[in-house]
């Protein structure tokens, strides 16, 4: 029997404690996690805070960290929270009393040349109680949004960071599909090469040359599409780290062909189902959305009680420039509105933002249960393609010595080209598979890191720093 473990969000009530009118609005419904994942494949353990470094290649290494801090996406994200930082301290402004100062000055006159001044200055200050706490109510609103833009930009690097290990790994994905091809075609051209000598020697039929110049076109056929590939990776990595371009320094092809492929050495902790809720940022920014939307409720909630404003007036004036300083005048007065009738004005509005945050946790409900997916999608497919790949290499094992042994039998005449040729196809096949396993699980390994979300330290500093002046 599964055991699964129910959380509720109790993010709401934090924000919206000050109301002085209403209970909190909390929408209907709880978030259910399992206790478990359904995969009972575990990889090691390695460092969540820099998982692109399990890779242990430096030309990744220096991708990721310039994409980190130049990536367009990522300053955008990091000036909207700047914007929603000062939003925060503009509905804080509102709490405190406003003062605004004045002057005036007239001048009259009549028909005999006498004139006359009048002149006066002083300030205005209003002073809102916020009684039905409003105002309050939209401070937690502000700060709420605050916090969804700070964990943004924090579910902006988990994307950057995992796009451009993906494009990185198809990049040597098509290098290494290329010098495979490369070592392809000289072993297709040798066979070539034999097919012909035979046939001039009157050993083998013109079919035969035929069939081979023919495997030969179909491999070098391959070569225009794998360029372009490796094209669109470079320039995807050059958009991501905010260059135009050009070509990405470390990456040249060398060595063997299976190790052009990124190895990862390790994995993430994986943790439980459960903590993914406070990793994951664009979990977080759904329920800071969340919060957002429930301190709307209480804002709309607020204009169905009275509000009591404090307007006053201090000044001095009268009888002209040398009476400024010698007549002060005071006045204190008081506004108070009752709300009476609107039409139902006041309850529909009520009722749209309260539809708004049910709707708002449903996504976030959602949201949960794809980031859940996510996570045992990526673990099945590292098992998946981990397994794939010590198939292969064994199937390029015996691939290798069936076409060895069948070329040495064709040249003494006692195996036929059909089975040379077919070995061949089944050794360029098995490697390319190979590669493209090796791909795909790198791909996979990604996939599992951004699934799991990004390191807890960032998250939370961004938090904190949206906790404090800045945001509260």
């Amino acid at each position: 029997m599964k055991v699964r473990t129910t959380i509720g969000v109790a993010l709401i009530s934090a924000g919206l404690v000050g109301c002085a009118t209403s209970e909190p609005y909390r929408p209907e419904g709880k978030v259910t996690v399992p206790d478990a994942y359904v995969s009972d494949f575990r990889p090691s353990v390695g460092d969540v805070d820099l998982w692109w470094q399990g890779f242990d290649d430096p030309a990744l290494n220096a991708l990721v960290s310039r994409a980190l801090e130049r990536n367009l996406t990522i300053a955008a994200a990091r000036k909207r929270l700047k914007a929603a930082r000062a939003l925060v301290t503009a509905e804080r402004s509102d709490r405190a009393p406003s003062v605004d100062g004045y002057g005036e000055a007239a001048l009259s006159g009549d028909t005999d040349g006498a004139s006359e001044t009048d002149a006066g200055a002083g300030a205005d200050f209003l002073l809102d109680l916020d009684l039905p706490g409003r105002l309050s109510l939209e401070v937690e609103a502000a700060a709420a949004n605050a916090r969804a833009n700070a964990y943004f930009v924090a579910d902006q690097r988990r994307v950057i960071a995992a796009a451009v290990a993906s494009q990185y790994v198809e990049l040597r994905r098509t290098q290494a599909r290329l010098a495979l091809l490369e070592e392809s075609t000289t072993l297709q051209r040798r066979t070539l090469q034999i097919v012909e000598d035979r046939f001039s020697a009157g050993l083998s039929a013109n079919l035969d040359v035929r069939r081979a110049a023919a495997d030969l076109a179909q491999t070098t056929a391959q070569a225009g599409i794998l360029r372009l590939q490796r094209a669109q990776a470079a320039n995807a990595l050059s958009v991501l780290t905010s260059d135009t371009p050009s070509p990405i320094p470390g990456t040249a092809a060398s060595g063997d062909i299976e190790r052009l492929i990124p190895r990862y050495d390790g994995g993430p902790p994986l943790g439980l189902p459960a903590n993914l809720l406070r990793r994951r940022p664009d979990l977080l920014v759904a329920e800071a959305r969340l919060a957002e939307a429930a301190a709307n409720v209480g804002i709309e909630r607020a204009d169905l009680y009275p509000s009591l404003v404090l307007p006053g007036r201090i000044g001095t004036g009268g009888g002209g420039f040398e009476g400024l300083l010698g007549n002060l005048i005071g006045s204190v007065g008081a506004s108070l509105d009752l709300p009476l009738f609107d039409g139902g004005r006041r309850r529909a509005e009520i009722a749209a933002a309260r539809a708004e945050a049910d709707a708002r946790f449903d996504e976030y409900r959602r949201s949960v249960l794809e980031v859940l997916a996510e996570v045992e999608n990526s673990l099945v497919a590292i098992e998946s393609y981990q397994s794939r790949i010590n198939s292969l290499e064994d199937a390029i094992d015996q691939s290798r010595e069936a076409y060895t042994q069948l070329n040495a039998l064709y040249r003494e005449g006692l195996s036929s080209l059909f089975d040379v040729l077919d070995a061949q196809r089944q050794l360029i096949a098995s490697r390319q598979s190979l590669i493209d396993s090796e791909a795909d699980l790198a791909n996979a390994v990604i996939d599992f890191y951004a699934a799991v979300g990004s390191p807890n330290g960032e998250a939370l500093e961004l938090e904190k720093a949206c906790s404090g002046a800045d945001c509260r």
